[in-house]
């Protein structure tokens, strides 16, 4: 009891008791650097359910609307200190969205020199305004015809003070700053980065065209990285540099030891075939010594992807990425999957970060390296 009473007394030093009981207290509450009068009555077992808390017109009409909030959070406080840190927040939020309400808006310039602007620059090139100006979305098309959007967040100084912008970019947008500088600049600035990025693009949708992209499923403009299927349960996961897309990108193969070691071997040893002067595709092509099948011909031969212990192909967004060694197996496994059915094996072993244990469907051995944590 003591203990919560000094809590109290250092966390709110302007409220104070007011008699021995101490079943009143009356001071202030400070939040925002601003101090609000109030005056809390406890019943004699001190229990906050059954207290009445008295408000300045001030707090009162700042706390109007949460009144419900208030009594709730009063209901379930277990003591004084707890329910004023409750009491705290909720006012702090209050203030929040009290100043947003009443925010001053921009000057009659703000809208007249912006409206000015999107004409010379075309209503056209406008996707979406907010009601309050302020958040603008404009679009381009690159030389490949790819449409793409920036966002800006126009302030209330504008054009004073530059906007913050927002792209689907796969290297950072920053925008040169001028004295005065305008969504016509800026979007000028927009073209000149898309067509600096027109080769990575190019390079990424050949990919998404012309092969099974495993991961993402989804990819955006930002993503430089792709698990491309190759067959027999193999895949390689590239990353690529959007600075330099024609450039050998990291690789690493994915799949049973069988299938995907003549791939790093044909990888080191064709290395000098890479032609930057190529696609990104087909110097994979050369260098592997391989043609990337099409997901159709894929889904139409035994090739599997889905996980051969809960069937499913994905598992809180993974998808398998361990595979059986064995060639008349190779089937492949979540590796949270993998966990769990190999430590759930009496005949399984762990050495350091390895699991040695059976195939779930061969019975052949199988090994899981898991990573600095479990799965």
């Amino acid at each position: 009891m003591e203990e919560t009473e000094a809590s109290l007394l250092h966390q709110f030093p302007l409220l104070l008791p007011q008699n021995r009981a101490k079943t009143v207290y009356e001071g202030f509450i400070t939040t925002q650097g601003r101090d609000f009068h109030l005056k809390i009555l406890l019943p004699k077992d001190l229990q906050l359910k059954n207290a009445r808390l008295l408000c300045s017109w001030q707090l009162r009409t700042i706390l109007s609307g949460y009144h419900q909030i208030i009594q709730q959070r009063m209901k379930h406080s277990p003591d004084l200190m707890s329910f004023m840190m409750e009491l705290k927040m909720v006012l702090e939020v209050a203030l929040k969205n009290k100043q947003e309400i009443h925010a001053l808006p921009p000057p009659p310039q703000y809208y007249s020199s912006l409206i000015e602007e999107i004409g010379i620059l075309g209503w056209d090139k406008l996707v979406y305004a907010n009601s309050c100006f302020n958040t603008i979305k404009l679009k381009a098309e690159d030389a490949s015809g790819r449409e793409h959007l920036i966002t800006l967040k126009l302030k209330a100084k504008y054009p004073a003070e530059s906007p913050d912008c927002f792209v689907d970019f796969p290297v950072s947008f920053s925008v040169s700053r001028t004295p005065q500088s305008s969504i016509i600049s800026i979007h000028g600035q927009f073209l000149a980065a898309l067509e600096s990025l027109k080769t990575f693009w190019d390079v990424m949708d050949e990919i998404d065209e012309k092969t099974w992209v495993l991961e993402p499923e989804k990819p955006t403009r930002s993503a430089t990285a792709r698990r491309i299927a190759l067959g027999n349960n193999a895949s390689i996961h590239i990353e690529v540099d959007p600075r330099h897309p024609t450039m050998l990108p990291e690789c690493c193969f994915l799949g049973a030891d069988h299938v995907v070691k003549p791939l790093g071997i044909k990888l080191s040893r064709n290395i000098h075939l890479w032609d930057p002067e190529n696609t990104l595709l087909q110097n994979l092509k050369d260098v592997l010594e391989i043609d990337f099948p099409a997901r159709a011909i894929l889904e139409k031969s035994d090739f599997s992807m889905d996980c051969g212990i809960c069937y499913a192909y994905q598992l809180d967004g993974a998808i398998p990425d361990q595979v059986c060694d064995n060639s008349q197996c190779g089937q492949p496994f979540h590796q949270i999957c993998l966990y769990e059915w190999l430590r759930g094996l009496q005949t399984s072993r762990q050495s350091f970060n390895i699991l040695f244990g059976e195939c779930p469907y061969c019975s052949k051995p199988i090994t899981l390296k898991m990573s600095g944590r479990k799965p």
